[in-house]
């Protein structure tokens, strides 16, 4: 597959004021397609409890009504990132809008959990194609002055599709149903297609050329797939789950040698020569892995152990909403100011001591007293964390690499969330049937949180011994971002040396 011949293969400068009317339309296209995605991936989980029961479904079915939709994300999205700078972004983002919206038509009409599960790996396709799209549009328009808020306003407003999903869902899942969680997306697609065709400019990778990486797609969705697989059936022990998680370590490793080696890799591997935008990726590998650890248990927890309904367990989520809303984009800002280091550190030690807060809510639990300061101490770490990270990302590569690069870090993002899910069950020692017990439930959710806990240090820990700001975070007044973020830290002397006067 090439790109052709006729199609423009340059990209702009930036230019558009993010005041400017058109700078909003692009600011609410991006916010429509990425709360698409970021919505279907909580709202979900509120309503697990209501289609185990309405399709007689085990855990593991549960389970996998979550990681279908994790699994082709994180397998193809990076594909997705590809496609965006080769054939243009907003062409790739809006596909996927209406891909996704495709697929969420068929989850709600679907009539048995088999059908409900291929459904949602045909979702994961279309967020595949719009997720990194979305925040590459913001990359590629808006002026860079305007970059940091608008990706604090990016990250805040998709933040509170995330977080206000469960409240939604719970008032779904007990109003007209659980089938309404996947048929919001329509009207949502429907807002969003023609508001992007209309106002987002077209923008592509001026050095995107050459041959599709086929092998290098289907070796990574592959080898997830496996990986995914042995660890949800890991409890049969069967000659056919250890086949997997082998052959699924195999084609991993067999990922990595192809990249390294072909001309057009679809992960160049000279990216990771930036040394931050490594350590970023590493610490969001450990914090996404324990916030979908965390979203996935929760609702689950408040419903099945402490008697909420569906309403009620999303609706406990809300202090995590509001707090994204208003303070994400000051805190976009704030870490463009001080910059990544302290925010991607301190963020991950606040989400941690959350979890641990929710050790606290079991059986009757008191909202006030026992959930709302876990929700309110991890919406503080949310709001510290997210929006830094995600504008560290993009500074510390070329913008003309913007979409790649959002494509590896939304990758990295949705790996861990889709491990999580898997090992999380298998490592609290939750059974297959565990979430209709509360007892269980109650026993295996308190070891879940231990480990969330213990990823979430693990992330502070990378951040803190691997992320560096530069001395000087710009090189003139008029310069917004990190000049030098792909660069190594200096060597004290080394900075004596580049600093002194002549």
């Amino acid at each position: 597959m090439t790109v052709p011949a006729e199609s423009p293969d340059t990209s702009p400068e930036p230019s558009v004021a993010l005041a400017s009317a058109r700078g909003r339309w692009i600011l609410l296209t991006t916010v429509l397609g990425s709360t698409m995605a970021m919505l279907d991936g909580t709202v979900v989980n509120v309503a697990l409890p209501r289609i185990g029961e309405d399709l007689d479904a085990d855990l593991a079915v549960l389970q996998w009504t979550v990681n279908a939709y994790l699994l082709t994300l994180a397998g193809l999205i990076l594909v997705g990132g590809s496609l965006s700078d080769r054939f243009g972004r907003r062409r790739i983002f809006t596909l996927g809008v209406v891909w996704f919206a495709v697929g969420s038509l068929l989850c709600g009409l679907a009539p048995n959990a088999g059908v409900l599960i291929a459904a949602r790996a045909l979702q994961g396709i279309g967020g595949a194609l719009l997720a990194p799209g979305s925040l590459a549009l913001i990359q590629a328009s808006i002026r860079a002055e305007d970059r940091g808020r608008a990706i604090g306003l990016w990250s805040g407003f998709g933040g509170v599709g995330a977080a206000v999903g469960p409240f939604l869902g719970g008032w779904l899942v007990d109003g007209p149903g659980w089938r309404w969680v996947f048929l919001l997306n329509v009207p949502l697609a429907a807002v969003c297609v023609p508001v992007a065709l209309r106002h987002v400019p077209e923008s592509r990778d001026a050095q995107a050329h050459g041959r599709f990486d086929v092998a290098g797609a289907a070796l990574g969705a592959g080898a997830l797939g496996l990986v995914t697989y042995a660890l949800i059936e890991a409890r049969s022990g069967s000659p056919a789950v250890i086949a997997a998680a082998v052959l699924g370590v195999l084609m991993g490793a067999a990922f990595v040698y192809v990249e390294r080696r072909r001309a057009d890799p679809m992960v160049p591997p000279d990216i990771f020569a930036s040394r931050l935008f490594t350590a970023v990726n590493l610490v969001t590998l450990c914090v996404y892995a324990a916030i979908g650890g965390f979203f996935f248990l929760v609702v689950l927890q408040l419903q099945v152990v402490s008697g909420y309904s569906a309403l009620a367990a999303g609706a406990a989520m809300l202090p995590t909403t509001l707090l994204m809303l208003l303070l994400s984009a000051r805190s976009g800002e704030l870490g463009e100011r001080i910059g990544p280091r302290i925010p991607l550190t301190v963020g991950p030690v606040l989400c941690a001591a959350g979890t641990l807060l929710m050790l606290r809510v079991g059986p009757a639990a008191s909202y006030v007293t026992d959930v709302l300061p876990a929700m309110v101490v991890m919406g503080m770490g949310l709001v510290a964390l997210v929006a830094p990270l995600t504008s560290t990302v993009l500074a510390s590569v070329d913008p003309g690499r913007a979409g790649l690069a959002s494509g590896i870090n939304n990758a990295a993002a949705r790996v861990a969330g889709l491990l999580a899910v898997a090992a999380l069950p298998l490592l609290s020692g939750m059974g297959p049937e565990s979430y209709r017990s509360a007892p269980q439930f109650d026993a295996s959710f308190g070891r879940a949180m231990l480990w969330c806990t213990g990823a979430f240090l693990a992330g502070a820990a990378v951040a803190w011994a691997t992320v560096r700001t530069p001395a000087s975070k710009a090189c003139h007044p008029q310069c917004h971002t990190y000049c030098a973020v792909s660069a190594p830290p200096l060597e004290p002397r080394e900075r004596d040396d580049r600093t002194a006067p002549d």
